[in-house]
């Protein structure tokens, strides 16, 4: 399978290898959003975009799970929901990809400690919506999550102000830095909150729609 290829100084790197697993060297800064993606939507793109401009990262890795455990709907088959986020996200900067699934790992915590494992030397920092943050504590072994990558969370409508109350945001305050730039050279725990234009997407309301049909 041809690559898609880096633009700038890592334009020789292919962004994904055989075996489907994502190409990352040391001293580079990967930006994970993780997430059924149940569709992939603009509002999808849109914060990655961000994320790439507003924290200075080599790449952003899609991953799309095998399914959210704190629901208990099902998602579409994973070559559906790969083929749409593929078709919404088309930047050489990001990698789509099934990760999860050959890891065998559904937890988050597992696979950024899996992921830490098989990519020594590179920086991971994981990305969520406000809106996830707002129930990350709900979310297996959070509190080790933070402890092991900086976190960025981008802004989504009407959940500016839970996520910054929400428990995980009080529980490690002061771990909090200022501007999402800052987080590319930082050791955690550490996460900011990155405020921003929106977009008012979502998988719920396109699903709702009758927009996307198993």
């Amino acid at each position: 399978m041809v690559s898609k290829m880096m633009q700038g100084a890592d334009d020789k790197i292919p962004a994904q290898g055989f075996g489907g697993k994502p190409i990352a060297t040391k001293g580079m800064v990967i930006g994970l959003l993780g997430g059924s993606f149940d569709p992939a939507h603009e509002g999808h793109a849109h914060i990655t975009r961000e994320a790439l401009k507003r924290m200075g990262l080599d790449r952003v890795w899609w991953l799309v799970t095998p399914g959210n455990p704190l629901k208990a709907r099902q998602p579409a088959p994973m070559p559906e929901r790969l083929a749409r986020a593929r078709a919404v996200m088309d930047d050489p900067r990001v990698v789509i990809t099934d990760l999860e699934a050959r890891l065998g790992t559904r937890a988050t915590a597992d696979t950024i400690k899996r992921l830490r494992a098989i990519y020594p030397g590179v920086h991971f920092v994981w990305l969520m919506g406000a809106d996830n943050l707002v129930q990350f504590h709900r979310w297996n072994r959070w509190r080790d999550i933070l402890r092991s990558v900086p976190i960025g969370v981008l802004a989504r409508p009407g959940s500016g102000v839970a996520a910054r109350t929400s428990v995980a945001a009080r529980a490690f305050r002061v771990n909090q830095v200022d501007r999402g730039e800052n987080l590319r050279g930082r050791k955690a725990p550490a996460w900011c909150f990155v405020n921003m234009p929106m977009n008012a997407a979502s998988s719920s309301a396109i699903r709702a729609r009758g927009e996307w049909k198993r």
